[in-house]
């Protein structure tokens, strides 16, 4: 009976123990993902609610392996907390009803699902899960295009670039775009992806771009850009555009005269430039003119020194060699002239006093031109025929006929014309014709003369004598003579000029003024004889000299001792004049 009472109350006690689990239920609330970027902390919480006092609770963490198994990392009880992984750690508390796994320095192999499991001591037990998605942010993109140029005749997708974009994760998206319009692959367009994972586990992706390029894609910009994922949505980088280079037949030529501008004339270098429309390697340019090619490089032509025979029609011709297809485009050239000018009559013209003459002018030009004439630099005349009435010598002269093209700069001709009036010498009187010079120095006199022939000219003194030292020039005035003479006293000089129709002279007076350095060594010179004679005259009467006593000379000395004397003679004269030391004139007795 005894053993019957304790079964039953064993089977009591299992019955409320189940019952009193069920009304102890564990609930667990986590997020579905956690997402983070590579390198960062990973926090991921589980919040759970329970019946079961503190110390009843039981937590534990796990992450679910590919293969489906659950791997522990933690485990906690009211006795004990064990962590079973680097890296993790766990934070909250029982009493607040939420834990949080803390991931320290994502990586790439973190990206797992983590289960938070909670347990009661009655058989309560809950779980959720989490899965951890770890980010990469990947290098900015670069472009590169290709370094050749495409033609438009290849009638195919050619390669325009390679886009590039490294070391993201999840993998990065590249786009092209054209002008900021996205290209997909279609007929004419051509994109190719390839997908590398690196050691580290992030992606790199290369995208290449090929297009069957058209005329229009010489000034069309294209670039690429990356997309990629980030905890917080979606990233995008694009790169810097890219411009290709189309090769494509000309379609129409020009040409046209860069230099000079305005018209031309012979003696200058002309530049023409020939130019399509197109940018084709194949394409040759060439300039003809009457059969003849010109070499074009770089577009321009270059014909130095033109004459009027490079008048003329010019042609400019594009041939492509790949489609044999020529164009061209024409223009003409006129090459303006101007010949030498001719004056007539063509030889020096002699006349005579009082009478007329006529000159005429003339060049050959392909424009409209003007004449002047000029003499001595001053402009006489204009017009082509030079009058010239009542010839006198300010008619002689070189006169120069100039023939210029207004409607060109710098374009002129030139030429002399001689006119000789004959007649008897005529010297043009200088302003000056009395000269004074120091003596001893030498003096230039100049004497111009017209007349025709052209006058000789001699140079003589008031006496008559020739002097040797000159010469003679031809001027635009006249003949000028020229004398060297050396003043040695005043003096008279005369310039006679004579041709085979009369003479003519001009008289120079030249005065010659002392020298004070002649001055001064006279007066030198007369003190030092002062002197002389005063020494002599002490020794004369010391008996020195001349066979005087001693006595004599004393006694004389006492009675003259304030009468030294110096004889002075002239050149001029006989007369002899004693002074004494006091400079006072002495009677001839004293003598």
């Amino acid at each position: 009976m005894a053993v019957r009472d304790t079964a039953s109350l064993l089977v009591g006690l299992v019955v409320l123990l189940h019952t009193w689990g069920a009304w102890a239920d564990v609930e667990v609330n986590m997020e579905d993902r956690v997402e983070v970027l590579r390198g960062n902390k990973g926090n991921i919480s589980c919040m759970f609610k329970s019946d079961e006092g503190i110390g009843g609770i039981i937590i534990e963490w796990f992450y679910l392996m590919p293969t489906g198994e659950k791997k522990q990392i933690f485990y906690q009880d009211a006795t004990k907390k064990l962590v079973l992984r680097d890296r993790i750690s766990v934070s909250g508390s029982v009493a607040d009803g939420e834990v949080i796994l803390t991931i320290d320095n994502v990586q790439l192999q973190d990206e797992l699902e983590f289960i938070c499991e909670i347990k009661d001591l009655v058989g309560g037990k809950a779980e959720g899960s989490t899965k951890l998605r770890v980010f990469e942010t990947p290098q900015p993109p670069t472009i590169e295009a290709v370094s050749t140029g495409i033609s438009v005749n290849e009638n195919q997708p050619s390669k325009i670039g390679m886009c590039e974009v490294k070391n993201g994760y999840p993998k990065p998206n590249i786009t092209w775009y054209r002008n900021n319009m996205p290209l997909r692959s279609s007929k004419d367009v051509s994109v190719i992806h390839r997908t590398t994972v690196e050691s580290s586990g992030l992606f790199s992706v290369k995208s290449e771009l090929s297009k069957e390029v058209t005329k229009e894609d010489k000034d069309a910009q294209f670039y690429c850009e990356a997309s990629y994922f980030v905890p917080w949505g979606t990233g995008m980088r694009e790169t810097n555009t890219i411009n290709i280079t189309v090769y494509y037949p000309p379609t129409a030529v020009r040409v046209w005269v860069e230099s000079p501008k305005g018209k031309i004339k012979e003696g200058d270098s002309i530049e023409f430039h020939c130019e399509g429309n197109g940018n084709s390697p194949s394409s040759l340019l060439s300039i003809w003119h009457e059969g003849v090619e010109h070499v074009v490089e770089n577009n321009v032509c270059v014909l130095r020194n033109v004459t009027r025979l490079h008048s003329g029609i010019y042609r400019c011709t594009s041939l492509d060699m790949e489609t044999i297809e020529e164009i061209s485009e024409t223009m003409e050239l006129s090459v303006n002239y101007l010949d030498p000018a001719v004056v007539e009559p063509n030889n020096a013209i002699v006349v005579a006093q009082g009478e007329d003459l006529e000159a005429t002018c003339n060049a050959l030009s392909s424009l409209k031109t003007n004449t002047a004439w000029f003499k001595n630099g001053k402009e006489v005349l204009q017009g082509h025929t030079l009058n010239l009435k009542n010839a006198s010598f300010d008619t002689a002269g070189t006169y120069v006929c100039v023939v210029t093209v207004p409607e060109i700069k710098g374009m002129e001709t030139s030429a002399t014309f001689q006119v000789d009036v004959k007649g008897p010498p005529k010297i043009i009187e200088p302003d000056n014709t009395e000269v004074e010079e120091s003596f001893e120095n030498s003096v230039d006199l100049s004497c111009v003369v017209r007349g025709f022939p052209a006058p000789s000219i001699t140079w003589s003194t008031a006496d008559g004598k020739v002097l040797k030292e000159s010469s003679q020039t031809v001027t635009d005035e006249g003949v000028e003579g020229v004398v060297k003479v050396k003043v040695t006293s005043d003096i008279t000089v005369v310039c006679t000029a004579s041709n085979e129709y009369g003479t003519d002279q001009l008289t120079f007076s030249i005065k010659a003024k002392g020298s004070g350095v002649v001055i001064a060594v006279i007066i030198i010179c007369i003190l030092l004889l002062a002197i002389l004679g005063s020494v002599l005259y002490f020794l004369y009467k010391t008996g020195r000299i001349c066979g005087r006593s001693g006595k004599e000379d004393l006694t004389k000395e006492k009675s003259n001792k304030d009468n030294i004397v110096v004889e002075m003679k002239s050149d001029n004269t006989e007369e002899a004049i004693l002074l004494g030391v006091n400079g006072e004139k002495q009677p001839s007795s004293d003598q």
